[in-house]
């Protein structure tokens, strides 16, 4: 049996004997439970998450591949595609203001450019693109602050899909503290610091965020905090002016998503359905593009359901989402996203052929989404180990430079 054919439970069971740690002194230092370290390691318990992956690597002092079984080949095709986060990271450590090179119609030429670039999961070059995106739109931040919330969303959006989640949560902070007091734009940024924060594992801290910057548009409490660092949540007030109803539809979606991650049932499906009820009221564009939509809407249902370990539900409505026109209208970035986390579905399920399927599907809507993305990399290392793994997934897996 090759190491990628040996389950993660077994390879963290492994290390850690070799490491001589106790299950009960490994759990300690996770901040987990004993019984949560036994079922992992007996495969009862999904370790499927990039950011829980890289929490248990760092307290077994291992590469996070190592336990995913994987080898990196000189001529992976996602090998090299990160080199550019060095520059972007250089980007976000300059804290001098530039003379502008270009006029603020440039910049906001540049911004669209990288956003359909992003949306078409072009990750290679927005990476490359991002620097330059940045030190121009930091030149017109006085003129127009808007353009550099919008080209810091870009950066930590791509940041967050590339495995760098901490450098993601910087840019999207920065974005907030650019927004200001203006609280529709700086709730658009503080989307990009709830999916960054979730990409932490800090679902905590996202579900207090997305709550509090929602609160902020549509200020009108409807219900109890269920701590008393949480917010009151708003309904959907009539007072939301159409152009800031996406954005306070979309915080709701981050906050149900952030409470699956909680496992809070109750309060996910609160706030889907208040997303839902915002959903049906977005009538004008999109011009913080946040994807916000009734699709949006079904999408994150069935993520908020694979969070909460109900793999079979989330696999019967994915099911049913993707029949339908409007899915085909998301952009790439955004459906095969989507399809990752329907992947994991699937396999929670107990279907790793369907969960192949499902990847493969991705793969050919956006090819960096499933090769460049960490997370993605995690799920497909685990369907191509599996025994009725589909015969495109094993392609699929050369050409990322997996071993299994």
């Amino acid at each position: 049996m090759t190491s990628g054919e040996e389950p993660i439970g077994r390879r963290v069971a492994r290390w850690r004997a070799r490491r001589r740690l106790t299950q009960q002194m490994f759990a300690d230092r996770l901040g987990r439970s004993k019984s949560w370290v036994d079922k992992v390691e007996r495969g009862v318990r999904a370790l499927d998450r990039y950011a829980v992956i890289q929490q248990v690597a760092e307290v077994l002092r291992v590469d996070p591949l190592v336990l995913l079984g994987e080898r990196r080949k000189s001529s992976s095709t996602g090998a090299g595609r990160l080199d550019g986060v060095d520059g972007i990271r250089a980007a976000l450590a300059r804290y001098d203001v530039p003379h502008p090179t270009a006029s603020v119609a440039e910049v906001g030429r540049h911004v669209a450019n990288a956003w359909l670039t992003y949306q078409h999961a072009r990750y290679a070059q927005v990476v490359r693109l991002l620097p330059r995106l940045l030190h121009a739109a930091q030149s017109v931040r006085e003129a127009q602050p808007e353009l550099l919330v919008q080209a810091y969303r870009i950066t930590s959006s791509v940041l967050v899909k590339l495995g760098e989640a901490d450098l993601g949560w910087l840019a999207a902070d920065r974005a907030v503290a650019v927004a200001g007091g203006d609280p529709v734009l700086a709730g658009a940024a503080t989307i990009s610091a709830a999916q960054a924060l979730r990409a932490l594992g800090y679902d905590r801290l996202a579900l207090v965020a997305a709550l509090a910057a929602a609160h902020r548009i549509a200020p009108a409490p409807v219900s109890a905090p269920t701590s008393a660092a949480e917010p009151q949540t708003s309904g959907v007030s009539e007072a939301v002016p159409p152009a800031a109803t996406a954005v306070h539809g979309a915080l709701l979606l981050q906050a149900a998503l952030a409470a699956a991650g909680c496992g809070d049932a109750h309060r996910a499906g609160e706030l889907t359905g208040r997303a839902a009820e915002v959903a049906a009221r977005v009538v004008a564009d999109d011009p913080h593009r946040t994807g916000f939509g009734p699709v949006a809407v079904e999408l994150a249902e069935v993520v908020a359901a694979v969070e909460l370990g109900d793999a079979s539900a989330a696999v019967v409505r994915h099911e049913q989402v993707v029949r339908r026109d409007a899915w085909r209208l998301l952009p790439a970035e955004h459906r095969a996203a989507y399809l990752v986390d329907a992947a994991r579905a699937y396999l929670r399920a107990g279907d790793p052929g369907g969960a192949g399927r499902v990847l493969v599907d991705a793969d050919g809507v956006a090819p960096d989404e499933v090769r460049c993305r960490p997370v993605a990399r995690t799920v497909l290392a685990e369907v191509a180990s599996a025994r009725l793994a589909p015969a495109g997934v094993a392609r699929l897996a050369a050409l990322v430079g997996l071993s299994c």
